[in-house]
């Protein structure tokens, strides 16, 4: 006669089980959420008017829903935030591969590492008390807020990101290429450049674009350092507003509850999940696709 396994052994897998599913009901009940008041947004504002809109003013008469101008506000502070991530943190990716030794690269990764548990409001007053004020004392004709100092400390924010994971990927490549590089004679710096990177380069891409995805979706440094000045502008030293600052200036309770301007709140946030979902789907999409095995 065939033993029963222990209660236990039939227990945890089922409480397991549980804890895996906590994530997949959170998603889809944040879905749910946001689908539910966005309809009803939509029943009242038309979806073309919102999606091809340039101008946004949902807190005054006559009202205007045009999610354009937030849209490009986050993307400048996303491109800009590329601008000084994207280069800073494969150089330093770089150097802990391929030249740090052993000892510096357990120093100083975590200690790279330790930006990212910073939080962001530390960072938001770090933009406004400090990259503000010598933005605009070499540009005087800065705005106060302006979508350059966010971007700026946003870039910095996301650099352990991209470094960590790009990090990771150059790791990972086989040391057998190195060699190989080195024999044919090519210097350190050919073989990282011209071998370990395109060796890792789907790693790294994916670090990139979800870095990027961090950095649309960050909000406290945004809503200290860009302003709330939603419009169509590509300068970068302009006050502008993303979608992740409008969503906290409702918060605040400026529109009252169930009106059009509180079910906006809905819309930006659906809008914004679907990019960041988008982005995180193309980060695992590139990883997956083109991937080198050894």
């Amino acid at each position: 006669m065939k033993k029963k396994p222990p209660i236990s052994e039939r227990i945890v897998p089922a409480i397991l089980l549980l804890c895996a599913l906590v994530s997949v009901f959170t998603t889809i009940g944040i879905i749910g959420t946001l689908l539910l008041e966005t309809i009803e947004f939509f029943k009242v504002v038309s979806v073309i008017e919102f999606f091809t809109g340039t101008k946004w003013a949902p807190l005054f008469k006559p009202q205007y829903f045009g999610i354009l101008p937030l849209i490009t506000g986050t993307l400048l502070i996303a491109f800009i935030a590329s601008l000084v991530a994207v280069p800073i943190g494969l150089a330093s990716a770089i150097y802990l591969s391929e030249y740090a030794p052993p000892k510096v690269r357990k120093t100083v990764k975590p200690i790279l590492e330790i930006l990212a548990g910073i939080p962001t409001i530390v960072y938001g007053f770090f933009a406004l008390t400090l990259v503000t004020p010598l933005i605009r004392f070499f540009l005087p004709g800065t705005d106060f807020f302006n979508a350059l100092s966010a971007g700026i400390v946003v870039g910095i924010m996301i650099i352990p990101m991209v470094a960590s994971l790009s990090e990771d990927a150059m790791t990972a490549v086989p040391r057998s290429l190195r060699e190989g590089a080195l024999a044919l004679g090519a210097t350190k710096l050919e073989t990282s450049l011209k071998v370990v990177v395109p060796a890792a380069l789907s790693g790294i891409v994916a670090s990139v674009v979800l870095s990027l995805s961090r950095a649309v979706g960050e909000t406290m440094i945004v809503t200290l350092a860009a302003g709330a000045t939603p419009k169509m502008a590509f300068n970068p030293l302009e006050s502008i507003q993303t979608m992740t600052a409008y969503i906290v200036q409702i918060s605040h309770g400026d529109a009252p509850f169930g009106t059009i301007e509180y079910l906006s709140l809905y819309a930006v946030g659906s809008t914004l999940f679907v990019m960041t979902l988008v982005m995180n789907m193309l980060a695992q999409y590139i990883s997956r696709k083109y991937r080198e095995e050894y």
